[in-house]
């Protein structure tokens, strides 16, 4: 089971993996079988390597892109994450704003990702107490 430590080190390397756009250090992030959910209402991205090329591509297209995680909350192998991204996307800002729902192997690595999101035009600040 992740601890509080180990989930913070997670989000943080992902945080870092999305600013830089690096499909292959997010992919590292993940369990080999592991399934990356981007869309409730679709098929997950499987193994790394299908992270990686969802990752590629959807990465692309975002450029100046800053992304705020909020404090993990984690309950044996599972654990949730709130993100707050800022990018120009197809070169217009937008501020992505959701959440991380992620499972844990004993190794630290994620075997499972849903994400939850929502996007606004522009560059908007989190509420009061968000990501706590």
């Amino acid at each position: 089971m992740p601890t509080h430590e180990a989930v913070k080190d997670w989000a943080e390397a992902y945080r870092v993996a999305w600013e830089q756009a690096d499909s292959e250090g997010a992919a590292a992030l993940f369990a080999d079988g592991a399934t990356y959910r981007d869309n409730i209402y679709e098929e997950p991205h499987r193994d790394r390597e299908g992270i990686s090329e969802y990752w590629s591509g959807v990465t692309s297209e975002q450029s100046s892109t800053t992304v705020r995680m909020g404090e993990p909350v984690v309950s044996g192998n599972r654990a949730d994450v709130e993100f707050w991204t800022t990018m120009d996307a197809g070169g217009s800002p937008i501020t992505l704003a959701g959440c991380l729902l992620l499972d844990f192997d004993d190794s630290g690595k994620c075997t499972a990702l849903r994400e939850y999101w929502q996007v606004a035009e522009g560059t908007q600040q989190p509420p009061d107490g968000w990501g706590t």
